[in-house]
């Protein structure tokens, strides 16, 4: 795709530009004002591309890298890519959706959930550990889950807030998918009081672990 192809998507992105949604977005650290579901239009027309994601990434634009990670090719990028990538993304809904949109799709997740699980910097630590949430429900083998809840217990309730969420999500995981660590998972939650009052819509269930925990079993078992 050519620099004027680029340009092209640039100002189709601030065209969608809106005032009003940029204020909303910015009360969560997302720096841009444009809506997803235009921006989602916008990648189903474009389809897959792997050189475009490329260049729209390198304008530290935050809509231009959303777009980027809808087009992009997940298995292409290398490791190294990946990992300077999430260091550049700190806009949190760049950082996620970089992180389950390609990097749980890269054959080296596994390799990177390791690295990043144990960074000195929170931000990618919180991807180690969104990561380490997907292995807990989707593919626990190997995992030492009860390492997992001793780690939640003694540093979830002071670590920062996007680490602690992703450290509550695992905690929750935990105790949705595995009965045998269910009690204590609900202990550590009720101890530590993490998002306990955390403001949440109706009919939403809360991310208090505990609660958390006790809504989806409850679901699971109904089913």
């Amino acid at each position: 795709m050519t620099g004027t192809a680029v340009a092209e998507v640039l100002a189709e992105l601030a065209a969608l530009e809106d005032p009003k949604a940029r204020r909303v977005n910015e009360k969560h650290g997302d720096d841009h004002g444009v809506n997803l579901g235009k921006l989602r239009a916008i990648a189903k027309r474009l389809k897959t591309q792997q050189e475009l994601a490329r260049q729209l990434w390198k304008t530290d634009d935050t809509a231009a890298r959303l777009l980027a990670i809808l087009v992009s090719r997940p298995k292409a990028y290398t490791r190294a890519e990946l990992d300077a990538m999430l260091r550049e993304a700190r806009a949190p809904k760049v950082h996620d959706w970089l992180v389950n949109y390609v990097v749980k799709k890269n054959p080296h997740s596994e390799e990177l959930r390791l690295a990043w699980f144990a960074d000195p910097d929170p931000v990618v630590a919180s991807a180690g550990w969104a990561l380490t949430t997907e292995r807990v429900a989707k593919q626990p083998e190997g995992l030492d889950l009860a390492g997992l809840l001793d780690v939640i217990e003694a540093e979830m309730k002071a670590a920062p807030d996007r680490l602690q969420w992703a450290m509550n999500h695992c905690l929750a995981q935990i105790g949705i998918e595995h009965a045998v660590h269910r009690a204590r998972a609900i202990d550590i939650g009720e101890r530590l009081e993490v998002l306990k009052d955390y403001p949440t819509p109706p009919g939403c269930t809360s991310p208090f672990a505990p609660t958390w925990i006790t809504e989806l079993v409850r679901r699971q078992q109904e089913r």
